[in-house]
């Protein structure tokens, strides 16, 4: 690669540490890594080495990893962060950086002056089954560096991130650096300043064909995440010039009364625009199967560019849900179907602009003080109440998180649209309900099968809103522009 950093004179590095080993080397195995290393093990074939190490040797044993090798780190506090820096494996032997599975855990702590992970020139690495303590200083949980070229096919899985509330700043995950193919999964982020946020303010860093599923990002001060717009795609080995699909899928995006107010609140989730010309102008977001839930300051969800948004659940009941608006950009192809909305305020809000290609919204299930708002948009086929009367269509919507149930009542939500087949066709399961069950096409909003509660329910522990000052600091919609079709009436709950 052009331009790539080198290691300083005698650092061993992935490319001149000698041969690969030819068996596999276990010592000091705890009985809760066992049945890890294995699976491990197996997957990675025969010339793999396992490291099972502990807070004194660890880091001595990260600088040796070759493609295919296993870090497992025992039980304990490690003091001396993670730095995942000259790692490169491959799509056939990734390297893996593994803590228990069950038991006491593996806790790794900021060294100072550094992010408690951080990722420089590494492709094909997973870090997975760690406590990741910011011990409440100027540190982030895991971040692809801005001084790296690169940060590639990096999967994140299974981690608890914690004590990340210094201030707004401080993130659970972040990328700086171009970063493709990054897997984000089963991850545990609660009160950080930022919860996770991918791409370079300026959006010099393109984070590409990503995965980000099934995580539970809760009570962050800022964003639950953001993934910042993208300028012109550099030329750089590693990225990809065809069109890609990054997929959001099966998390909760929740906030509460540490919200920040005032010019420094922020949306639940906000996705910026992909390059506006050249390799990654068709990219899109595929957004579906989420909760969107609670934000006392701001909006649930805000985006531009290429998205579609579907089979989500979003519920403020102190504010408003989406807003689809320029912010660095333009929308230009935004597609919100079989959504199910609940929101005290504005339920969706769209404004579209003289670049915007497509703007349909069709299908959703919309219980707001005020169910659409702004212009431009096509919304045909959807079911519109009030707030208010969401209890007479969905089955627990007012409930506490623990419980709260928004599945159509017995014979509520009842209806069928149409979606333009090239706005499906490479999108995953947009054929599927929140559930995953297979749509019969007989129902609108998110749920179209029996509808389970999810298992991630109970955990949901969020802190009340401060509804007073979320008045007091919310930034308005314009509840007046209509959309340009015609509305059934206040609360008629009709199919229009």
């Amino acid at each position: 690669m052009a331009g790539r950093r080198r290691s300083a004179p005698g650092t061993p590095t992935a490319r001149n540490r000698g041969r690969q080993l030819n068996r596999v080397r276990i010592t000091r195995i705890g009985r809760s890594s066992l049945l890890a290393l294995l699976v491990l093990w197996t997957s990675a074939g025969a010339e793999a080495a396992i490291h099972v190490v502990g807070p004194e040797d660890y880091r001595e044993a990260l600088a040796r990893l070759e493609p295919g090798d296993t870090l497992a780190l025992q039980p304990g506090d490690y003091r001396e962060g993670l730095p995942v820096h000259d790692l490169l494996g491959t799509q056939e032997r990734p390297i893996h950086i593994a803590g228990p599975q069950d038991g006491e855990p593996a806790v790794i702590h900021p060294r100072r002056g550094s992010n408690v992970v951080s990722i420089v020139d590494s492709r094909w690495v997973t870090v997975r089954n760690l406590v990741i303590d910011g011990d409440g200083r100027a540190a982030d949980g895991v971040k692809a560096e801005g001084n790296a070229d690169f940060a590639h096919h990096i999967t994140l899985s299974d981690l608890v991130i914690r004590n990340l509330q210094r201030h707004q700043q401080i993130v659970g995950i972040s990328t700086k650096c171009p970063a493709r193919g990054w897997i984000v999964r089963n991850n545990e982020i609660r009160g950080a300043g930022t919860g996770m946020y991918f791409g370079h303010p300026e959006g010099r860093a393109p984070f590409v064909d990503a995965l980000i599923e099934h995580n539970l990002v809760t009570d962050a001060i800022g964003y639950a995440m953001q993934i910042k717009h993208q300028g012109p795609r550099p030329e750089l080995e590693g990225l990809p010039e065809g069109r890609s699909v990054s997929v959001i899928r099966h998390n909760v995006f929740a906030k509460g009364e540490d919200s920040s107010t005032g010019r420094r609140a922020r949306p639940n989730v906000l996705l910026g625009h992909f390059p506006p010309s050249g390799p990654g102008v068709s990219d899109r977001y595929a957004v579906y199967g989420n909760l969107f839930y609670n934000n006392p300051t701001e909006r649930l969800f805000q985006g531009e560019g290429d998205i579609a948004l579907y089979d989500n659940l979003f519920v403020n009941p102190v504010g408003d849900a989406i807003a689809i608006m320029a912010h660095k950009g333009d929308p230009r192809r935004i597609a919100i179907f079989h959504n199910t909305v609940l929101a005290r305020d504005t339920g969706i809000w769209f404004r579209t602009t003289e670049r915007t290609e497509r703007a349909l919204v069709r299908g959703n299930a919309v219980f707001a003080g005020t169910p659409f708002s702004g212009d431009g948009a096509s919304a045909e086929g959807n079911v519109v109440a009030s707030y208010q009367e969401a209890d007479d269509h969905l089955r627990a919507p007012f409930a506490e998180p623990g419980q709260l149930d928004l599945v159509p009542r017995e014979g509520r939500l009842r209806g069928s649209v149409s979606l333009p087949p090239d706005m499906l066709w490479d999108l995953p399961d947009a054929r599927r309900d929140f559930d995953g069950s297979g749509r019969s096409g007989e129902r609108l909003g998110a749920y179209d099968g029996p509808g389970e509660q999810p298992h991630w329910m109970p955990a949901l522990e969020i802190k009340p809103a401060r509804a007073a000052e979320a008045r007091a600091h919310r930034r308005r919609t314009n509840p007046e522009s209509p959309l340009v079709v015609r509305r059934s009436s206040p609360g008629s709950g009709r199919v229009r």
